[in-house]
């Protein structure tokens, strides 16, 4: 870790959007409100993943995320990969290649014990699809997730918004051409983590995808939302530690 003598730049970590767009407007409403003009402008956005699925406006959110560059040129912006958008990615043919030349279908062992009660899909172009792109798009048996006491949304992944959003069907192979080659880009362009030298000595360990707010010492899970549609996105803002949600009213 480096010491600036200079004030340290802001830093937000934005949690889990999954398809809330109005949820993800009110917190960048909320972000620009609380914070200082230049620091806002100027601030390292990082989104923590998981931006589809679940809620209804995957495709609006997309766009929302691939605007911000052009509408905030002074801030820098980090996209991380959930487990959402590397299962969205991979049925739609944008996830990268296995660096090791292996084809896709090499993941299908280690969850082909699920595969009957999750319905994996089997339409047109599955024999090269990563296992997550099958599960993402499959029909799920089961109607009821105990975990999270709510209706599956068509797959494991609650997938099903995220077709309705680019106006197919779930589970339909048409999904590959109604998804705009900007939003693929987006999907294979996703990494994985990201280090950035704060002023101090100790590592700050910052993610999402939990479906919880958990902040202990040096450590942050910032997915208060979780996907659901009743409880707000939230971020946290470096160095102050400032947690500022959807919900908050803007002074």
């Amino acid at each position: 870790m480096s010491v600036s003598s200079s004030p340290p730049r802001t830093v937000i970590c934005v949690g889990d959007v999954h398809g809330y767009i109005t949820k993800l407007e009110g917190l960048w409403s909320n972000l620009e409100a609380e914070l200082p003009a230049d620091a806002f402008a100027t601030a390292l956005v990082i989104f923590l993943g998981d931006y589809n699925d679940r809620g209804p406006h995957t495709r609006r959110v997309l766009d929302f995320l691939l605007a911000l560059p052009t509408r905030y040129p002074a801030q820098r912006h980090v996209f991380l990969c959930g487990n959402h958008d590397l299962a969205f990615a991979a049925f739609v043919g944008a996830l990268p290649p296995p660096p090791d030349g292996s084809p896709f279908s090499a993941t299908w062992d280690e969850y082909i014990h699920n595969e009957e009660h999750e319905g994996w899909f089997r339409g047109p172009g599955y024999e090269g699809m990563h296992v997550q792109g099958r599960r993402w798009g499959g029909v799920i048996k089961e109607r009821w997730n105990p975990k999270k006491g709510l209706p599956y949304k068509g797959s494991i992944y609650d997938a099903q918004p995220t077709f309705e959003s680019y106006g197919v069907a779930h589970g339909s192979p048409d999904l590959a051409k109604a998804v705009p080659e900007e939003h693929k880009r987006f999907l294979h362009d996703l990494v994985w983590i990201h280090e950035e030298d704060l002023t101090g000595k100790q590592t700050i360990i910052v993610s999402g995808h939990h479906g919880k707010l958990h902040i202990d010492g040096l450590r942050f899970i910032i997915d208060e939302g979780g996907g659901y549609e009743d409880k707000p996105i939230a971020a946290i803002v470096f160095p102050s530690k400032t947690l500022i949600r959807s919900t908050d009213v803007a002074h």
